[in-house]
């Protein structure tokens, strides 16, 4: 009996299926082949294109790929006619293996958003009361009743705010979306959110309602106090409610003058300084028909400018899961702290009855000292959340903020605390997870662990540094490092990709590549925007360039193209003739753990060698990238300038004996791993340092954020694998496995957040939830587990485990674009053990230490080798 070929339900660029509001109009299909004969390939593939014309038959469409081009089912072009603004789209595929089409696979379905200017009829519509702009000031709701036809067919919601809204239609949410609509640079690009929801409505009156709150837009945001109103001073919604009955007729309701604006139970909201509630002031049927509007006011609008509204590339922020406290002490009188046992990024849910006026306060924090809630790290981040009871049982969450915890204080609890009463919400994107990785060794199953929750708490709808304190901003250099590691555990096309644009949007505005993204002019970071600042400015090259090598998406490295040769033209000249990146302030090798506490940005590696040693590196990837585009004359020029650089790094940087001039390991690791030592002598030379420095250090590490992604590869590379698992192995105070004996479920900012002797290091960027040094967790899976992509997008994958450190096992699973790629190998009676895995549509090459390596097609393939 023979397997057909059977794809699976096709992806729809990189939206999740079902998604509404998308924007692609001629959007890529990818499919992946679980199941099939041995020996498969792809020798043809079919797509049915079913497109749902309102009031009439659904327009159908087949095309067939044949040749050289059949063999192809990542990202494949869109073989359709372009869609319009709310077309919805149902895409199923089948191929040929040459053996005759095989079954079709399960549908996928997408719907178009609002694609041109003219689709808006609707106005901004917010409080027109007088504010204080510059306090804290109480969210307005917004309200209409309408009237809707018999014959309902579809009906669609779409929705944005100046600030963060969440909509209720006949006395019920809509969607499960939350913080909506997330962070983008508002003043150039401002995303809405459509919703379906035809089975919210009735025939006849209905009511909407918007709870807003002040978000990013016009709530405080950054550090030293922050900014307000750095978007506008409005708080406002804009809704467009379009009807659509059996014959496609069309009946739009919109946010305008005839709506009412009121205060609800929300009395207070900010990001970091948490939410107030006053159930009291709470009537639920606020957004049902006939609510009595008595003390609400006409609205002021505000004209939409349509250019800016785009569609979502990513997904949602979205409740992930719950999480129940480990642990709950009682401190008397009704306060408690709850250990949770997990850092994230969340918000906690309240199930109680108490009197009307009973008020229950919720602090949080990352770290207990002394038993208590350690505050001093969140800075001037209250994280405080207040619920005011209305009397009898109430189930509660704040709405508009978020905090990062792991500690929660619950005070003035009615009663006592019983199971179920206090649970922990984790929120962030609703990405899919894609990768994991296991081994023997428990340490670094947790260090890998801790990566994966740091990524988890941070990537909330936006790459963030952390999300306890007052900062939470996009910095450029830590998504820039830690980008491989991202898009193995993750999808992370549709997210960073929206955040790209981001950065090419603030970057033509600015002339310069800010290191957070968003923008805003905080303090010292105001004053040097203008200065181009390796590493973080960096990421426009090279983050869309891991994305392509991770997942064989062309259309990033062309989209973002202007924004990597903007940079790179920047940079060439802000050096002039001498291509050497100095008179100008970098950060380096930020955190350093030689640097003072207070001055991380005091490295022992010199700023201008690492600052150069990107210059070169990004130059010969924009080089790679332009060639891949068919941008030949950029390509030669960048070729050049790379030589060039090179040339010039290896005059200044590197010394006759072989050395740097930075003696250190985030130099050698630099150097090496971004090809810049000119022959092979001076790679021994340096390779041969670096290993020495390591075994000098007994494998304490010595690296900031531009050494940390690179000095176990350098070290691998250079046939040093003792010293990086030493390095790796090393439990002491700094290095990877420190945290994790000090009982850290999160990656620190700092090497040493906590100090050996369990208080908290007292720099006032002390933080522990960073996920920039977890960047070695790229190093786990492709060399300590052995899974890497061998051409872009996992087409060609590469096994090549090294084993060391004294591990027995270790492993890794990556869900590549053409499926599910595995490898496991142990080590029992000096015997290696080794089963790898290759999905359908790609090829491996397996590198098991001591035989010659061999290429395998698809299925799992088991091998019992001579342990070395």
């Amino acid at each position: 009996m023979t397997t057909s070929p059977t794809p699976t339900r096709p992806r729809i660029e990189h939206h999740e299926d079902g998604r509404l509001g998308i924007g692609e109009p001629t959007p890529r299909l990818s499919w992946r082949v679980t199941s099939a004969e041995a020996g498969y390939t792809q020798q043809a593939y079919r797509v049915e294109v079913s497109i749902d014309r309102p009031g009439g038959d659904p327009e159908v469409s087949l095309h067939e790929v044949v040749g050289t081009a059949g063999g192809e089912q990542v990202l494949v072009p869109w073989p359709g006619r372009a869609l319009a603004s709310r077309e919805r789209v149902r895409v199923r595929v089948a191929v040929d293996d040459g053996g005759g089409w095989g079954e079709w696979s399960a549908p996928a379905r997408a719907e178009l958003g609002l694609l041109d200017a003219h689709d808006w009829q609707a106005s901004f519509v917010g409080a027109a009361w007088p504010e204080d702009r510059d306090t804290d000031r109480r969210p307005s709701r917004v309200r209409a009743e309408f009237d809707v036809p018999a014959g309902v067919r579809s009906a669609r919601l779409y929705l944005t705010a100046h600030g963060v809204a969440e909509a209720e239609l006949n006395g019920e949410r809509v969607g499960d979306e939350a913080l909506t609509p997330g962070w983008t640079s508002y003043d150039h690009r401002l995303r809405y959110a459509a919703f379906d929801v035809t089975e919210h409505l009735v025939v006849g009156t209905n009511a909407i309602g918007v709870w807003l709150g002040d978000g990013w837009y016009r709530g405080r945001i950054g550090f030293e106090g922050g900014e307000r109103n750095v978007y506008g001073d409005d708080l406002s919604a804009l809704v467009q409610l379009e009807v659509t009955n059996a014959d496609g007729e069309r009946t739009v309701i919109a946010s305008d003058a005839s709506w009412s604006a009121g205060f609800g139970p929300i009395t207070i909201t900010g990001l970091y300084d948490g939410e107030s509630f006053d159930a009291r002031l709470h009537d639920p049927s606020w957004s049902t028909v006939g609510f009595d509007t008595a003390g609400w006011t006409p609205v002021r609008t505000i004209d939409v400018d349509a250019s800016v509204l785009v569609t979502p590339m990513g997904p949602p922020v979205r409740a992930i899961e719950e999480i129940a406290p480990i642990e709950v002490v009682s401190k008397g009188g009704g306060r408690y702290v709850l250990d949770f046992g997990q850092n994230h990024s969340g918000r906690l849910r309240l199930r109680l009855d108490a009197p009307a006026g009973h008020t229950v306060t919720l602090r949080h924090a990352e770290a207990l000292q002394d038993g208590e809630l350690y505050t001093r790290t969140l800075r001037q981040a209250a994280a405080t959340d207040v619920l005011v009871s209305g009397g009898g049982p109430i189930e509660w969450e704040p709405r508009f903020t978020i905090h990062g915890y792991r500690y929660a204080e619950v005070d003035n609890w009615p009663d006592e605390l019983t199971e179920g009463d206090v649970v922990s919400r984790v929120y962030h994107s609703d990405m899919e997870r894609r990768g994991w990785f296991r081994s023997s060794n428990a340490p670094v199953n947790r260090l890998h662990e801790n990566t994966v929750w740091s990524l988890r708490g941070n990537f909330v709808d936006l790459p963030t540094d952390c999300p306890q304190r007052d900062e939470r901003l996009g910095w450029t250099g830590d998504i820039q490092v830690f980008a491989p590691t991202a898009s193995f555990l993750y999808d992370v096309s549709g997210f960073l990709g929206s955040w790209l644009q981001d950065v090419e949007a603030e970057q033509r505005a600015l002339g310069t590549v800010p290191v957070f993204v968003p923008y805003i002019a905080l303090g010292f970071w105001g004053e040097q925007v203008k200065q181009p600042m390796a590493v973080w400015g960096d990421a426009a090259v090279l983050t869309p360039d891991v994305l392509h090598q991770r997942t064989g998406d062309v259309g990033v490295l062309r989209r973002q193209y202007t924004s990597a040769v903007a940079w790179l033209q920047e940079v060439e000249a802000a050096t002039g003739p001498s291509r050497i990146v100095d008179n100008s302030m970098q950060l380096g090798d930020w955190l350093d753990p030689a640097a003072p506490a207070d001055k991380p940005f005091e490295a022992l590696t010199a700023p201008d060698l690492v600052a150069t040693a990107y210059f070169a590196f990004s130059a010969g990837r924009l080089a790679a990238i332009a060639r891949l585009l068919g941008e030949t004359d950029d390509a030669a020029r960048y070729t050049e300038l790379a030589a060039e650089v090179r040339e010039r790094f290896v005059a200044r940087y590197l010394l006759p004996d072989g050395r740097a001039t930075s003696d250190t390991q985030t130099a050698y690791s630099l150097i090496s791993m971004l090809e810049l030592y000119p022959d092979a002598r001076s790679r021994a030379l340096g390779d041969a340092r670096l290993a020495e420095l390591v075994r000098e250090s007994n494998g304490h590490i010595a690296t900031g954020f531009a050494g940390t992604p690179v000095v176990s590869d350098a070290l691998t590379r250079g046939g040093n694998l003792v010293e990086a698992y030493l390095q790796l192995l090393q439990g002491g105070n700094p290095s990877w496995l420190y945290p994790v004996s000090m009982g850290a479920t999160t990656i620190w900012e700092r090497w040493d957040s906590m100090l050996p002797d369990g208080t908290v290091n007292p720099g006032d960027m002390t933080s522990f939830n960073h996920y920039a040094l977890g960047a070695v967790s790229d190093w786990l899976h492709r060399v300590v587990a052995g899974l890497a992509p061998a051409a872009p997008g996992y087409r060609s994958i590469r096994f090549e485990p090294r084993p060391g450190g004294g591990l027995t096992s270790a492993g890794a699973t990556h869900l590549t674009p053409y499926g599910e790629a595995s490898i496991d190998w142990s080590i029992a009676d000096s015997v290696m053990s080794t089963s790898v895995t290759v999905p359908f549509g790609a090829t491996a090459i397996v590198a098991l230490p001591g035989v010659p390596e061999v290429e395998v097609g698809p299925g799992t393939h088991t091998y019992a080798t001579p342990a070395v």
